[in-house]
């Protein structure tokens, strides 16, 4: 599916596509931008339930974190968050983002997750045993005449890295299954013994293969089910008894912990009309995205 448009502020263009059956669902899906704005775009992205990796043709985008210093790269990688980020570029930007599960993206670069939880990083300098780097791969998919044509070349790198990977742990999977399908709602103690395990040997697990410890995995996907429910219209009291908060108050303050921004601020600037592009949201379906700029 491909939507674009073109106005006062520019013109872009937005591809969706879902991976080959083989590779799902460990990776969810992919999204083309090309964007070609009159002026530099800033935008914020808060914590959903996935790792991102994002195969920059050219233009470079600039992030930035609370307490760290920017990271300015072409192709990025960003594991599993609890805190927002803003990405920030000059106007134009072109290359296609993939969504991974956490548990898949271990499989496919083989680092501990923990060690990229709330950090961006260029993808080549993960120490990773792929058969091309990702800068050729982002080479090669820019250098493809349509966005079709790219997403099929990335079925077949994927499923030959997919092959070549470090496997993960099944009983992981399915844990990490149970807290999506759930919202992050399960206790802990109860999805350790859905899978077999310990409580200490889940969180040891989450934290080598999800990047986040189940409590801060559930925080996350809770949130995630929130924005979803509050961008659909419903109000906040009734989106805090649906995600399992305590209350109004408890959602307001996990809401401005995990994105700088109360619900209600949130979707009155998801509301406001923009002069160009869309959101551009990550994962089809999902309020994940405010256009600052």
């Amino acid at each position: 599916m491909v939507r674009s448009g073109y106005g006062v502020g520019g013109s872009w263009e937005f591809a969706m596509d879902s991976p080959h059956p083989r590779l799902r669902p460990g990776v969810l899906s992919y999204r083309g931008v090309r964007l070609a704005l009159d002026r530099p775009r800033r935008r914020l992205e808060t914590p959903v339930g996935a790792a991102t990796l994002f195969l920059g043709f050219d233009q470079p985008v600039r992030i930035s974190r609370a307490g760290l210093a920017p990271d300015t790269l072409v192709s990025v990688y960003c594991g599993p968050t609890t805190t927002p980020a803003v990405g920030e570029h000059g106007g134009r930007l072109s290359g296609v983002e993939v969504m991974l599960a956490p548990w898949a993206a271990f499989t496919l670069f083989g680092t501990p997750q923990y060690e990229l939880a709330n950090r961006t990083v260029d993808p080549d300098a993960l120490p990773h045993a792929l058969d091309r780097r990702v800068g050729e791969l982002s080479g090669a998919l820019a250098a493809l005449p349509s966005w079709e044509a790219r997403f099929r070349l990335l079925d077949e790198v994927f499923t030959r890295w997919w092959d070549a990977g470090t496997p993960c742990s099944a009983r992981l999977v399915r844990a990490w299954s149970e807290l999506v399908r759930t919202g992050g709602a399960m206790p802990v103690r109860r999805l350790a013994e859905e899978v077999g395990w310990s409580v200490r040997h889940l969180e040891n697990r989450f934290r080598e293969q999800i990047g986040l410890g189940p409590k801060a995995a559930a925080r996350v996907l809770r949130l995630q089910r929130a924005r979803r429910l509050l961008a659909s219209g419903h109000g906040q009291a009734a989106t805090a008894a649906a995600c399992g908060y305590y209350d109004q108050a408890h959602l307001s303050g996990e809401f401005k912990a995990m994105t700088g921004c109360t619900p209600g601020e949130f979707t009155m600037a998801r509301r406001r009309p923009t002069a160009a592009a869309p959101p551009g949201d990550r994962m089809d379906g999902e309020a994940t995205s405010l256009v600052l700029i």
